[in-house]
């Protein structure tokens, strides 16, 4: 079991992981400026649910494998630069809340598959994991007890991010600012590629 003074720092840690910039909030906040907040949400839950399955089995051993095999994680991080690239590069020109372009909202699926490239998401699983699942006790109820923690943080500290996007909006109905902003997110999202390409 976890006790009281772990929990809260759990709650803390999942908190910060979650809502600062990364992969996930980039691509939320890229969903909320198009589609607005609630045709997000289900990306934001493909991403809880994701995620969620991914903790399990990284407290299960799947962690390990980066251990011994960390090729595999370098690999993650390359699929998941390059696709966070590609965004980037699809989001010029896209923006418009007024007329339609043919694309869409990530869907719950895609958004929770997602997961599996993101270095970020890996490596806040393997922190939890290590972190705070016990070494004696049951452990199926310390799993249980982490991923009911993830279940309510996580959309809870990812949905700003589409909340923000959504709420700038009508903004982008001026030619010059709607540039400015795909440019910036545009920007955002590349940074955050060379961001898991360098990071250890």
């Amino acid at each position: 079991m976890i006790d009281y003074n772990i929990f809260i720092a759990l709650v803390i840690y999942y908190f910060v992981m979650y809502i600062t910039p990364g992969p996930n909030n980039a691509m939320v906040l890229t969903s909320g400026l198009k589609f607005g907040f609630l045709k997000s949400i289900p990306h934001i839950s493909g991403i809880t649910i994701g995620h969620i399955i991914q903790l399990t089995l990284v407290c299960l051993g799947l962690g390990q494998v980066f251990i011994i095999f960390p090729v595999i994680q370098s690999i993650l991080k390359i699929i998941c630069a390059i696709y966070i690239i590609f965004l980037g590069y699809k989001i010029l020109g896209s923006i418009s809340p007024i007329k339609e372009d043919g694309s869409r909202p990530l869907k719950f699926y895609e958004a929770a598959l997602f997961q599996i490239v993101n270095p970020k998401a890996w490596t806040i699983s393997s922190m939890a994991a290590s972190g705070f699942l016990p070494k004696e006790g049951n452990l199926t109820i310390s799993i249980v007890i982490i991923a009911s923690t993830a279940l309510v943080v996580c959309p809870i500290s990812i949905s700003p991010w589409a909340i923000f996007g959504s709420s700038i909006r009508n903004v982008v109905k001026n030619e010059q600012i709607k540039k400015y902003i795909e440019y910036f997110l545009a920007a955002l999202l590349l940074i955050t590629a060379i961001l898991i390409i360098i990071q250890n």
